[in-house]
């Protein structure tokens, strides 16, 4: 994964960070055994992922690759493995 950007955009920082203070919010409140903010906690946890998928489709999302990095991706994941080629 460290060859792509593979999160490494708005919409998927912000979706994460809203996404974890939902969990510390429903963890905190489970332990408190307090439903209701458990309840809240997931509801923020749930915000999370609309907001990222609603950055995403504002255009601050990954962007999608084209057919030739594709391509190209593919050719570089069929190259001959390093070993075989030194046992050579």
């Amino acid at each position: 994964m460290a060859g792509s950007s593979h999160g490494h955009n708005p919409a998927a920082w912000t979706g994460v960070t809203i996404t974890f203070i939902g969990f510390c919010i429903s963890g905190a409140f489970t332990v408190l055994a307090n439903p209701l903010g458990f309840w809240a906690g997931i509801v923020v946890i749930l915000l999370g992922g609309v907001v990222g998928l609603a950055m995403k489709a504002a255009g601050l999302g990954a962007p999608k690759e084209s057919e030739e990095a594709r391509r190209a991706r593919e050719e570089a994941g069929r190259a001959q493995p390093l070993s075989q080629i030194q046992a050579h």
